[in-house]
């Protein structure tokens, strides 16, 4: 191809078909005629071909356009599949705070400015039993606000076992300096005693104990509990701030039928950690909680007030939509309707349940599927280690193969030991006909 036989961007953006929007099309049409210009430059008898590369380019931009997807994997709170859907009325109070007007700061009563998220405060301490409460927009944000307005620059007590890094490279350390807040390790890595609290916090701003959520220390291992650095932080007079992480409200899950699922022993409440002495507790919005993205903060009333008045409460404080979704949320808790909130209606879902929509699907899709015990994994970095007993629809096909087909069709399931696995307990039951099409599809 000579240089004058290259397409006009124009006709190559038409050429590329309507995967990604025209603006977008003439931009990537550009690029794609760049980079076969430059190539026939350097070499002019060399392959191009704007029309496949632009194509390419454009599939590849589509990919990453948001989509629904059907989360097959058994994993409740996907991080990369957004974690926690949200239940249908957050989902219609953040659609209607988004695209109207509303009384986020604005008092009906008076006529004038009103606080945000005034309401929000009154239903965190109804459902916490907290002093007060308010959110941010995320958990991260919630650490680095406390830490920032409570510690002022000072030094902060942690537990070397607790040293955490999460996804996306987040590591405790570099987030306490970020606030300006000088670490102060105790202990070791599997043992950290009350006494080596005792030691530093004379002249210590707080202390600060970090639920480890994504990993546990086994075996020769001991921490102080939440009671007894309750007890040593008042008795030196500094406060104590518990980042619980999960967010799961009240250890005795009231919301459900019947005991607390086997599966939540060991993860720390927010209700039980303020019992236990805790001045200031943090936790998430969108993991055990089934809200939307945000960081939580509940205590002390004091201590939430210098939070909130921090200049960095500004930078940090959650959107319109995300304070009406989380109030919606939280609603559903305080009215007894916790169990219909989505991530603990697909925990709670009977192993019967499922293994009854499982037969469905075995029974459309044909003889490459069976039906074997497993289980399923509330994710996000909450519960580590704990699993939810769960029947999965198993198929014998190319692992990889298949796998990728069912993904292009919108199905993320898990690969494991040369087959698909398909667990329906993150899956919507409205979603079953679509799952089993996709399914046929692809085994054909």
């Amino acid at each position: 191809m000579e240089l004058r036989d290259l397409p006009s961007v124009t006709d190559l953006a038409t050429a590329m078909g309507d995967d990604v929007p025209g603006p977008l099309r003439m931009e990537i049409a550009r690029g794609a005629l760049s980079s076969a210009r430059d190539t026939l430059l350097a070499d002019r008898t060399a392959e191009v071909d704007p029309v496949r590369e632009a194509r390419e380019r454009a599939t590849a931009l589509a990919a990453h356009r948001p989509r629904n997807l059907i989360n097959a994997t058994g994993v409740l709170l996907h991080t990369n599949l957004g974690r926690a859907p949200l239940a249908s009325e957050a989902a219609d109070a953040q659609r209607a705070a988004a695209v109207g007007y509303g009384n986020l700061e604005f008092d009906v009563t008076t006529g004038r400015r009103g606080g945000r998220g005034a309401y929000l405060g009154e239903l965190l301490r109804t459902v916490t039993g907290a002093e007060a409460g308010f959110a941010v927009n995320n958990n991260a944000g919630a650490l680095l606000l406390s830490l920032a307005a409570l510690a002022g620059g000072r030094r902060a007590v942690v537990s070397r076992g607790e040293l955490i890094e999460i996804g996306g490279s987040f590591r405790l350390p570099d987030l306490m300096a970020a606030s300006g807040t000088t670490l102060v390790e105790v202990g070791t890595t599997n043992r950290t005693r009350l006494a080596d609290y005792a030691a530093t916090v004379h002249d210590a701003a707080l202390i600060l104990k970090v639920h480890p959520s994504n990993y546990r220390v086994e075996g020769f291992a001991e921490e102080a509990t939440y009671a007894e650095l309750a007890t040593l932080s008042h008795e030196a007079n500094v406060p104590f701030v518990a980042d619980v992480g999960s967010g799961l409200l009240d250890a005795r899950t009231p919301w459900l039928e019947g005991p607390p699922p086997a599966w939540t022993r060991g993860e720390p409440a927010v209700r039980q950690t303020l019992e236990s002495g805790a001045d200031v507790v943090l936790f998430s919005g969108d993991k055990l909680l089934g809200g939307p993205q945000a960081g939580i903060a509940v205590g002390s009333a004091s201590l939430i007030d210098q939070m909130r008045r921090h200049p960095l409460a500004r930078a940090l404080r959650a959107d319109g939509p995300t304070v009406a979704a989380l109030g919606a949320t939280l609603e559903m808790y305080a009215t007894g309707r916790g169990s219909e909130v989505p991530f603990w209606a697909m925990a709670s879902q009977s192993y019967e349940v499922l293994e009854k929509r499982s037969s469905v699907v075995v029974e459309a899709v044909g003889s490459v599927t069976s039906i074997i015990a497993d289980a399923s994994i509330p994710g996000a970095g909450s519960v580590p280690g704990e699993k939810v007993p769960s029947p999965v629809v198993r198929i014998s096909a190319d692992e990889e193969e298949l796998w990728q087909e069912l993904l292009s069709l919108g199905l993320v399931a898990r690969r494991t030991n040369g087959a698909v696995l398909v667990d329906l307990r993150t899956v919507d039951p409205h979603d079953d006909d679509k799952l089993i099409e996709a399914l046929i599809s692809a085994c054909r």
